[in-house]
């Protein structure tokens, strides 16, 4: 697994638990609780820079980000979403929106190939549709 990869989901995990202790998203919460995470856990340190970028930059942008999941994932509100599949979608929806170095398309592959990993499988079809959609709009 490369470390692209291996930063995606590191940042899915971190995400994942602020959502689930019901935490807020400042930017200062934020880079304090990520050094703990990061304590805690084993991970690959080359992994880090990449997943910091992507958690804080998602964090800054959190309100943009999930209205751009709102805007896209009709019949559903974001609240409703498994925590998994809600923090996948952030993750690509940043990399496709605020991001030069991922394209739209690699940032969907691998949110699928994430997905396949931690989601059950109608979710990947789910993630699809609304990354899709997402792609189309205009920006």
């Amino acid at each position: 697994m490369g470390i692209r990869r291996q930063s995606r989901e590191l940042a899915l995990q971190f995400l994942f638990s602020r959502d689930f202790q019901e935490q807020v998203y400042t930017p200062e919460a934020v880079a304090a609780d990520l050094d703990t995470f990061c304590h805690l856990f084993d991970f690959n340190r080359k992994s880090l820079e990449y997943a910091r970028h992507l958690i804080m930059g998602i964090c800054a942008n959190l309100e943009t980000v999930d209205a751009l999941l709102a805007d896209h994932s009709h019949n559903w509100r974001v609240e409703r979403m498994s925590l998994v599949d809600r923090n996948i979608l952030r993750i690509a929806i940043f990399e496709m929106r605020y991001t030069d170095d991922a394209p739209a398309q690699v940032a969907i592959n691998e949110a699928l190939e994430i997905a396949k990993r931690y989601s059950v499988d109608d979710s990947v079809s789910f993630i699809n549709g609304i990354l899709d959609a997402v792609q189309s709009a205009p920006r």
